[in-house]
């Protein structure tokens, strides 16, 4: 049971901070060392690495599919026209040069013209308009947004080409990394349902390594592609992707050796700092830039008691968050005020409508929404679905259940693996409440406008506005968004987005995320840049 009366909180945030600073000192003393981020200067060649998976991916392309364990596996055999540094600067990848026009409507890509898929076929320009016309513009979740200015794309020859836009789409440039846009062969895909094809379970990309073999509930291997076009990589013969689930288990498998490497905060909290102090293992919290996550409460408000806004502001006055960073989270997170991360610099802002615990306003709301306690205390009864990732998902969902009982609402808690939930509430829409994180991206278009437009309710789409919210102003701003290319502008639009947005509450933002990686010191050159949990782990290497 959580206690989470105002004497224990106090007594539990001190000593939930200290062990936040004691955590974060490790890691701290990790970067200077500069153990994995610095590039070595002789690779091995060969060996076997082992990954370990906390939850198995319903599918093996993130083309489509945004759920953070598929681009972990996918992103070695699919790739993106760009990758990013730690600055998030675009660097080359399936594109060798890339060009802006000065009105921002025309983005050349000069491809690289020695890349074949791992069938023998050759890559080229065709492989990339089909991907953007038909899967990214299409069926991707946050594509439908990055995307919607793209009016057309030529391809003046098999290595050019040129994307032509409505209007300008600032943040797309940040869009073309391997996870947010892989390109799938037009061969293997055009004239098929794309989202049931085969190569979906055995993807044929350009990668630095092949799918080789995918027992479901075990294990996902690949293999080196001795064709692929940057020369003399990968250095990895293989990499096993095993999916172990409970954190102690990876824990253990880390520190034995057994597994070389796992990522998103794979062991449990109250473990890092004894792993971290082992001579073989190491801890990086670098990689996840790209990402910028927020730990949240999706809302459905087609029901009776979730589509009343005073329902949903009271249940996140119900929700102490500082409790929840400092006793289920150890220090790892910072509270989030609202949809657009304070990583945002650019954009987001602290004035807005808050809802800070106070469980006396939240019976207050509820009674004035028109349910009031009934016999036995309770209002009525709703509840919330999750994936188990670790052991800190059924912690928080247990202190949710607490925390909502307090004020009179019964929440029912049903965990299941990723792609049931995937099933469940971006499918049929059988679900009052989601407890997941949602990453915001490099910019608030590209990840954070998608839960509020409703033009991306889009049933059987996974990370798409599966709540229902639709609100005129809230879309009229997000198309704006979108394409305004000044500055002063885009910071005005965002600033009344988050505003409207924290007024309606779909969406109930916990805090802000911060993960980690585990690795076995011996696997070097794994994070070399701001989207590397998602990388192709072409320069990864196993010293001998």
């Amino acid at each position: 049971m959580f206690d989470f009366g105002k004497n224990c909180l106090r007594r539990k945030s001190k000593s939930g901070k200290r062990g936040a600073r004691g955590l974060l000192g490790v890691f701290v003393l990790f970067l200077a060392s500069g153990l994995s981020v610095a590039q070595s200067a002789n690779p091995t060649k060969g060996g076997d690495l082992v990954v370990a998976l906390q939850s198995p991916p319903p599918i093996l392309t993130s083309a489509f599919n945004s759920a953070g364990f598929v681009g972990v596996v996918s992103a070695k055999m699919l790739e993106g026209l760009l990758s990013y540094d730690f600055e998030l600067n675009p660097r080359p990848a399936l594109a060798k040069s890339w060009d802006l026009s000065e009105d921002g409507k025309t983005l050349t890509f000069n491809l690289r013209d020695n890349v074949t898929w791992h069938d023998g076929e050759p890559f080229t320009s065709e492989d990339v308009k089909f991907s953007l016309m038909n899967v990214w513009k299409e069926l991707h979740p946050r594509g439908r947004s990055t995307f919607s200015n793209v009016s057309s794309v030529d391809t003046p020859d098999d290595h050019t080409v040129v994307i032509h836009l409505s209007e300008p789409a600032p943040a797309m440039l940040s869009a073309f990394s391997s996870y947010e846009s892989q390109v799938l062969p037009a061969h293997l895909y055009e004239g098929t349902d794309i989202s049931t094809n085969p190569h979906n379970n055995a993807p044929v990309g350009t990668g630095p390594f092949m799918f080789d073999k995918w027992e479901k509930g075990n294990y996902i291997r690949l293999v080196r592609n001795p064709n692929y076009w940057d020369e003399g990589k990968p250095y990895l013969d293989s990499i096993v992707f095993r999916y172990i689930p409970d954190a102690g288990a990876r824990a253990a498998a880390l520190e034995t050796g057994e597994v070389h490497l796992s990522t998103f905060s794979p062991v449990p909290f109250s473990d890092v700092s004894r792993l971290a102090s082992l001579d073989n293992l190491a801890i990086e919290t670098k990689g996840y830039e790209y990402l910028s996550p927020i730990f949240l409460l999706d809302i459905n408000k087609r029901g009776e008691y979730l589509g009343n806004k005073k329902v949903r502001q009271a249940l996140s006055h119900a929700l102490n968050k500082e409790f929840i960073i400092d006793t289920v989270w150890y220090g790892f997170g910072k509270v989030a005020t609202g949809p657009v991360p304070s990583t945002h610099v650019r954009y987001y802002m602290d004035d807005v409508p808050k809802y800070d615990y106070d469980p006396k306003k939240a019976e207050a709301l509820l009674d004035e929404a028109g349910f009031p306690r009934k016999d036995g205390g309770m209002r009525f009864t709703i509840s919330m679905d999750y994936s188990v990732f670790g052991e800190t998902y059924p912690r928080l969902a247990e202190y949710i259940k607490q925390a909502f009982k307090q004020v009179g609402v019964d929440l029912e808690l049903r965990s299941q693996d990723i792609g049931s939930m995937i099933r469940r509430v971006f499918t049929d829409y059988d679900y009052d409440i989601m407890m997941n994180y949602w990453y915001a991206m490099p910019d608030p278009t590209m990840g954070v406008t998608r839960l509020y437009w409703s033009e991306n309710i889009r049933k059987g789409v996974p990370f798409a506005n599966a709540n229902g919210y639709s609100n005129e102003r809230m879309d009229e701003i997000i198309v704006e968004v979108q394409k305004e290319n000044d500055e002063n502008r885009r910071k005005a639009l965002f600033e009344e987005f988050q505003k409207i947005a924290q007024e309606d509450v779909p969406v109930i933002d916990l805090f802000e995320m911060q993960f980690f990686t585990i690795f076995n010191k011996s696997v070097k050159d794994h994070t070399t840049g701001g989207d590397s949990v998602y990388g192709s782990f072409s320069e990864t290497y196993i010293a001998q």
